[in-house]
């Protein structure tokens, strides 16, 4: 090998302003691929996905229970079976939780319905597997559970009637 077979190495920067310039795009470019990507990551695609809504979201972060300041003194005003549904009971019944049985679904009530009222209604009031006693709520009256369990029956095929609160005593003077 001569010395004349050595080439010189020659750098593509040629002047100190190419070396300015390459040094801070250096630093930029990675600034903004990570500002773009946190970007993208934070907001998401916008696809147009319903699940993705403002309303969607806020509904699945919502709490899971509220609480009700009450008048301990205040007549207790009974609630429907819709009410109780969707207040206690629509946990599991709605979604499928724990076996449960979700209300319309005919094949899943059928054998239940077969049952009767008064065993159904029995087996709300006393906890059966994985359910608790009264759907975990011992607040509710025996009318509100009745309700509840007519109101998700007939939505799955039965045509029970809903259980009518008794006749209150007249007021003695």
């Amino acid at each position: 090998m001569s010395e004349n077979d050595v080439e010189e190495h020659s750098s593509p920067i040629k002047t100190p302003k190419q070396l300015i310039i390459v040094v801070v795009l250096s630093f930029l470019v990675p600034i903004v691929l990570i500002v773009l990507l946190s970007q993208l990551v934070t907001t998401g695609l916008k696809t147009g996905d319903k699940n993705m809504s403002d309303e969607a979201v806020a509904l699945r972060l919502r709490p899971v229970g509220q609480v009700e300041v009450t008048d301990p003194n205040a007549p207790k005003v009974e609630k429907s079976g819709k009410e109780v549904v969707e207040a206690i009971c629509g946990a599991c019944h709605l979604s499928g939780a724990l076996g449960a049985p979700k209300v319309g679904d005919k094949a899943g009530w059928g054998g239940r319905i077969g049952q009767g009222l008064a065993t159904l209604t029995q087996h709300a009031l006393q906890g059966i597997r994985q359910m608790p006693a009264r759907g975990g709520n011992p607040d509710l009256s025996d009318l509100e559970i009745g309700r509840a369990i007519v109101y998700m029956a007939n939505q799955s095929g039965a045509s029970f009637a809903e259980p009518v609160a008794k006749a209150a005593a007249p007021a003695k003077k």
